[in-house]
This record gives C-alpha cells, structure tokens and sequence, in this order.
C-alpha cells in the first residue's frame, strides 16, 4: 500500500468514527473467509458494515474523534464493526459471537462513551431503533382506537336495541 492509499484510507476510516453511532472492535483470529462473509451479510442486513484495517492506520484515523477511547483495544487480529443506529452494530457482533467462539469482542464506543464487553452486550440487549418507533407509534395509536371505540360503542348498542325491537314487533 503506499502513501496515497494509507492517506485515503485513514480519511475514510475517519469518517466512519465521526459518523458512526456505535463501533465494535473485536478479534477474529482463525475465523475463515466464509465465516466473515457470513459476518458482513448480516451486519448488512442491520444496516451496519464490518471493516479490518491495519491498527496503526485505525488509530491515526481515531485522533481527534469521539472514540478516540477504543485505541487502546487495535492490538493484533481486529475487526472493525459499525452502524448509525446505536444498537444494530452492537445486536449483530453480539449475536454472532454467541454462535462463532473465533470471534471476541474487545469491547466499543457509543459517541464518547466507552464500552467495554459488558457495556456492548448491555447495547446489543436494548431495543433498536425501529422497535422503539414501533412502541411509541403504538402509545400513540392506542389512546385514538379507544376513543373511536367509545364514540362508536353508543352508536353500536342503539342498533342493537332497535334490531331487537324490530325483531319482537316481527314475532
């Protein structure tokens, strides 16, 4: 790689710590090249993206940015895990290392905050985003259907009566 390659790269390694709401960094010795690509399509699929990248580049790239705190975990064999959404990036390495024991979390950052291996699976256990605009859109609506249930309840029984009426007059 020469320098011009190591300047682009370091730059856009920069705007992924700047722009990122959370960033995972694990070890993945011995994991093999379908293990990975398993990794990357799931972390795809959540809306994040998985990055190896030499560590001495990564740190570089981490000076001046608000996980500056995760330098100190680019020791040996890493992978770089990140998404916008706070939790999906945390949700996906956590779930994966549950089930592929090559892969360790090290442990993260969320902004400013560092995370250790406990503080990523503590993020990987909270509601995503999505799940949490799903709730909130659900308080919202359930106050609405009740009313229009009470509106339309009294409207509902009178037919009722007068169904019943008509049908005792009928006999």
């Amino acid at each position: 790689m020469d320098r011009a390659q190591k300047e682009s790269l370091v730059e856009e390694l920069g705007q992924i710590f700047e722009s990122s709401g959370v960033v995972v960094v694990s070890h993945y010795a011995g994991m093999t090249v379908a293990e990975m690509q398993d990794l990357r399509a799931k972390m795809r699929v959540a809306g994040g993206s998985v990055r190896v990248a030499k560590n001495k580049l990564a740190k570089i790239a981490l000076e001046g940015k608000p996980c500056a705190s995760i330098a100190n975990l680019l020791t040996g064999m890493t992978v770089l895990a990140y998404s916008e959404d706070p939790v999906a990036a945390a949700k996906v390495i956590d779930d994966f290392a549950k089930t592929n024991k090559k892969l360790e979390i090290l442990g993260g950052a969320m902004g400013e905050t560092a995370l250790d291996q406990a503080g990523v699976q503590a993020v990987a256990q909270m509601p995503s985003r999505e799940e949490l605009i799903a709730s909130i859109v659900g308080c919202i609506g359930a106050p609405a259907s009740n009313i229009a249930g009470a509106i339309g309840a009294p409207a509902s029984n009178i037919a009722g009566i007068l169904s019943t009426l008509e049908e005792r007059e009928a006999a």
